[in-house]
């Protein structure tokens, strides 16, 4: 029996099944107010509709972070690369400090770009990709202008100083 078929299979499947479960928790209820960045999303937190942040991006859904113990509520935005990246979850992973403004991490694999721009100005609690060293980048500190910085999410309020003395990151779906 040829393998092929069955390992395309075991890549397909988690992703449907993560596109079903996000469609099927859409409602059309307003968010919730925001809770405190240590305290997990509250369950209507994390089934609320997309939704645009104060910087008019799009979220499309909810994750939660675990950084040293402490969980901060964050969001991913509707782009194809956010939600290549969301299809990969949960992930654990080891961090390292880069300028003293962010944390990066290696990504098992590599991300989807289709449709992303050339690059980003990050800011301060956005999660990113950095696609030229296929790295997941979390920015506690303003950071300048990337080339093939693609900007996936961005984190409650109170994440980005649990962030800069973390050193590994857990990202889950939110419950």
């Amino acid at each position: 029996m040829n393998p092929a078929p069955l390992r395309a299979l075991a890549r397909v499947v988690p992703a449907a099944a993560l596109l079903l479960v996000m469609t099927a928790c859409a409602d059309d209820s307003p968010p919730s107010s925001a809770s405190s960045a240590s305290e997990p999303a509250s369950p209507q937190a994390s089934t609320a509709p997309a939704a645009t942040t104060p910087t008019g991006r799009t979220t499309a859904m909810n994750i939660r972070l675990t950084l040293d113990g402490h969980h901060i509520a964050a969001t991913l935005n509707d782009s194809p690369t956010a939600r290549d990246f969301a299809a990969q979850l949960p992930l654990t992973l080891s961090l390292r400090d880069l300028n003293q403004a962010e944390k990066i991490a290696d990504l098992p694999r590599k991300l989807s770009t289709s449709g992303a721009p050339e690059g980003a100005d990050p800011e301060v609690g956005d999660l990113a990709y950095y696609a030229p060293w296929n790295q997941l980048a979390t920015y506690y500190r303003d950071a300048p202008y990337a080339t093939g910085l693609v900007i996936l999410g961005h984190m409650a309020d109170g994440g980005a100083e649990q962030l800069a003395t973390a050193d590994e990151i857990t990202i889950e779906a939110a419950p």
